[in-house]
């Protein structure tokens, strides 16, 4: 069953050509779909035309029955620089897409304080974003933007900045806060590994288009010694092989 629905869409900023270019997918209820390809493909283009950021020229854009032509509430956001609040504590900028709104309720804070605690971040709480590491603010970032239930995600290489360890840190955290919210992701990277790991479907980007689809058969939940199977870097090395066979 199609979620978000993607068909045919062409986008050109000005005076350019092309940039997205007869680009068509499908994401189901609770998917991860994964865009990947070189700097320049088009790969985020696509995630803004997808999240109402951009308008297509071309095709039509649905999430569920509804055409999208703007943001909607049913819409969480994180991008590669988390974008926190200094003046503002952890929990109150995991609660700023409330407060925006409408007043902030006790349940309101129950809730950012569960989504703190279930991306490890109990006892930071009270802390200002300049006290916290880049992982711990990509951890608010995060649960910022599950605040309002959103049923959709949309993710621009929000690990792209992090050491290692902390980057496979969240991409398992991020794989348990979806699976807990039933909340489907449109995640952009240029990380083969990243995205085998997360996806349900990886789609290559190359000058616009989408050249390849990729189902990623693993089981889940995801555990991280799964990075290290022979079913693993054989989906990764396919990817590998198609990318490299672009021109």
């Amino acid at each position: 069953m199609s979620f978000l629905h993607i068909s045919s869409v062409d986008f050109a900023y000005p005076q350019q050509r092309k940039v997205v270019n007869g680009v068509s997918l499908q994401l189901g209820p609770g998917e991860i779909h994964c865009l990947i390809g070189r700097s320049g493909c088009g790969k985020t283009t696509v995630l803004k035309l997808a999240a109402g950021l951009l308008i297509p020229q071309m095709g039509e854009i649905h999430l569920e029955e509804t055409r999208v032509q703007a943001p909607v509430p049913e819409m969480g956001f994180v991008f590669q620089s988390p974008t926190l609040l200094n003046w503002l504590s952890v929990l109150d900028n995991v609660l700023l897409p409330v407060s925006l709104h409408r007043k902030v309720t006790v349940s309101d804070h129950n809730y950012a304080s569960e989504l703190l605690d279930q991306v490890g971040l109990s006892e930071k709480i009270h802390d200002y974003p300049q006290h916290l590491s880049g992982g711990q603010q990509s951890r608010v970032a995060i649960a910022r933007a599950l605040i309002t239930h959103p049923k959709i995600l949309f993710m621009d290489e929000p690990f792209a900045a992090l050491d290692a360890i902390t980057r496979e840190e969240l991409q398992s955290e991020f794989l348990n806060v979806c699976k807990r919210q039933g909340t489907a992701a449109l995640f952009v990277t240029h990380d083969m590994r990243e995205a085998v790991y997360l996806a349900d479907q990886v789609s290559l980007m190359h000058e616009g288009k989408i050249k390849s689809q990729l189902r990623i058969e693993l089981d889940r939940p995801r555990a991280s010694t799964i990075r290290y199977s022979p079913q693993f870097n054989v989906l990764c090395e396919n990817l590998h092989q198609t990318m490299e066979s672009l021109p």
